[in-house]
């Protein structure tokens, strides 16, 4: 890889991780269509890191009281609604998990093409803005959530195992039909993402170590830093902006995108 790649798929990463967009298509499509060589597993592990530590950052205050809370229900001093959130981010990652240990070899092979990627673009893009007509203003937040809510966003979430489904888009659009404002369906997507990108990036350090692959260094930190500032900056902004423009935008994003790999798959230039 070089610098412009670097900063390009770090970029990438980092502005689609918390986006309903599909990070995965992105940084699946982007060097296909440009002629890259692969990334590799080392700077997947730093984008990772980057995105992680964003999203940590931003709710760190959040991330504290859910965490005390949590250790307090384990020592029999009650279930607050800070609690019940730990909880239940950690109850809702058990599908994805389960799911990404017994489907790996089939994410990782044919789902990764071209024709199943633009089907998911334009399929959950779709449902995405139809849960988006019917959002409620005065919808619950993400301290509502019943366990019921959260087995049903876990499930939706496995499903993001597909490429091109977006995990912050499907657990988004899960939230909205049962319920959730606009805010409360995000803040629970993103809290959410913690679990899983720690999975995710866990799982490609080990592949990492037990492939002895060698490091460039400077990419790999440069990695780090874009995807961090990148998703940092999105996580901010996309809260403040949400209750005013709703997810309509990238419903109009999915399908423009999805219609395009349409006709690159029809016309055989993927």
């Amino acid at each position: 890889m070089d610098w412009l790649q670097t900063l390009v798929l770090a970029l990438l990463q980092g502005v689609t991780e918390f986006l309903p967009i599909s990070s995965s298509a992105h940084l699946i499509l982007v060097p296909v269509l440009l002629g890259w060589p692969e990334q590799g597993l080392a700077f997947d592990v730093a984008v990772h890191v980057g995105t992680l530590l964003a999203v940590v950052v931003y709710f760190r205050a959040e991330l504290m009281g859910m965490a005390r809370a949590w250790f307090a229900s384990l020592t029999g001093r009650g279930l607050d609604a800070e609690g019940r959130l730990a909880w239940g981010v950690l109850l809702g990652t058990i599908p994805v998990g389960l799911a990404g240990l017994a489907f790996k070899d089939l994410i990782e092979g044919s789902l990764r093409g071209a024709a199943v990627i633009a089907t998911t673009t334009l399929v959950f893009g779709l449902l995405l803005g139809l849960a988006d007509r019917l959002a409620r203003a005065d919808g619950r937040s993400e301290h509502q959530l019943t366990w019921r809510d959260v087995l049903l966003i876990g499930l939706a979430q496995a499903v993001a195992l597909i490429p091109g489904t977006s995990r912050s888009g499907i657990t988004m659009t899960a939230g909205l039909f049962l319920g959730l404002s606009r805010e409360g369906a995000a803040r629970f997507s993103f809290l959410l993402s913690i679990p899983v990108i720690v999975l995710a990036g866990g799982l490609e350090a080990l592949e990492l170590v037990e492939s002895a692959q060698p490091v460039a260094w400077g990419e790999l930190l440069l990695g780090v830093l874009v995807s961090f500032v990148s998703a940092l900056l999105v996580i901010h902004f996309f809260l403040k902006l949400i209750a005013r423009m709703g997810l309509m935008p990238f419903v109009v994003y999915r399908l423009l995108l999805g219609g395009m790999l349409v006709v690159l798959v029809v016309a055989g230039a993927l």
